[in-house]
């Protein structure tokens, strides 16, 4: 089965719409750059708190969703605990797939 969100993503890596890494993704949304935050669903519980009240605060919204391997694969990179969209467009697309993946 193709999973059409890490499809997305690897859309959104090839354009230069993404930035990964728990630092770099941080950085994008407190600089007002991001527009969707994912975070691995294994993600420690720290890491997923931390995200959820920055994103909450900053407003960006936020999806836990594959893991570590996927999401860094998907973007051809090694392993990700989070990634986030720096495109609007991008960014509305992957999360419509998002959506779309919790009621399948």
């Amino acid at each position: 089965m193709v999973d059409r969100v890490l499809s997305m993503l690897g859309i959104a890596a090839k354009s230069g719409s993404v930035v990964s890494g728990e630092f770099s993704t941080e950085k994008a949304v407190k600089t007002g750059r991001a527009f969707l935050v994912i975070v691995s669903e294994e993600a420690s519980e720290n890491t997923k708190k931390a995200f959820k009240n920055m994103t909450d605060f900053y407003e960006v919204p936020l999806y836990f969703y594959g893991t570590k391997e996927a999401l860094g694969r998907a973007i051809g990179k090694e392993f990700r605990a989070s990634i986030a969209i720096i495109d609007e467009n991008l960014a509305n697309a992957v999360e419509k797939k998002l959506l779309l993946s919790k009621t399948e």
